[in-house]
């Protein structure tokens, strides 16, 4: 019993390790393997609760122990990553500190969570997941495209700051976001399927798009988050 209760637990350290290992990467100059730990640190953030569900392996120490990796893994990782991106663009040193505001709000939008009744089958602003990938596929690209369009309107020293401000506010917002864990909601409503159907869609669209024109595979991740958030502001402004 002591094993099976553990499993969850252990799949979670996973996801504090490679987000820590990321850290370690990023202040040493390598944003493009710290954004692959990124991606797996992700990959055990799923499983862990897929993991607790799959064996009815819940415990408070898990859900606070989520929270902290969690805040490593996606709170900061990515704001070092951006701050990284803009030392090397060479912007002034006191801009190169304000991606760090993403590491404050997520800590806070991980608090509010843990909190939170109303988020159990959905998200209440944006998932701390999905502000780092945009943030570390920003990074990523602008690494190893370094003369690419995206990576010339990135490298503006006002671009990076404002594009945290704006994260960070998203975290800590009320904004309705769906989840893409099927397995919290199955007999999810119909609006809600349609959300992560069409979400899916979009993703696969733009991964096409992106490997007919020949970029960089991390571009794909960066747009299909935003993609994400527009999908989202667009149903709380139009629709239910």
């Amino acid at each position: 019993m002591k094993i099976k209760q553990s499993i969850p637990n252990t799949i979670t350290l996973m996801n504090l390790l490679c987000g820590s290992v990321g850290v370690v990467l990023t202040l040493e100059g390598r944003p493009d393997t710290a954004f692959l730990l990124m991606l797996l640190a992700a990959v055990f953030d799923f499983c862990d609760g897929l993991a607790a569900r799959l064996l009815k392996a819940y415990s408070d120490v898990g859900k606070e122990l989520d929270s902290l990796s969690d805040l490593v893994s996606f709170g900061l990782l990515p704001s070092l990553m951006l701050y990284n991106a803009m030392y090397t663009a060479g912007a002034a040193r006191w801009l190169c500190f304000l991606p760090l505001f993403i590491a404050a709000m997520s800590a806070l939008r991980l608090a509010k969570f843990n909190l939170d009744e109303r988020q159990h089958d959905s998200f209440i602003g944006l998932p701390t997941p999905a502000c780092a990938m945009i943030c570390g596929s920003l990074a990523c690209y602008m690494a190893v495209r370094p003369d690419s369009l995206p990576a010339a309107w990135s490298g503006e020293w006002w671009f990076l700051p404002v594009l945290s401000l704006l994260l960070g506010l998203l975290l800590v917002s009320e904004i309705p976001m769906f989840s893409m864990k099927f397995g919290k909601g199955m007999q999810a409503e119909p609006v809600t399927r349609f959300k992560r159907i069409s979400f899916l869609t979009v993703i696969v669209l733009l991964s096409l798009a992106v490997l007919l024109l020949r970029a960089h595979w991390s571009l794909i991740p960066l747009l299909a988050f935003l993609a994400y958030i527009l999908e989202n502001l667009l149903f709380r402004a139009f629709g239910k």
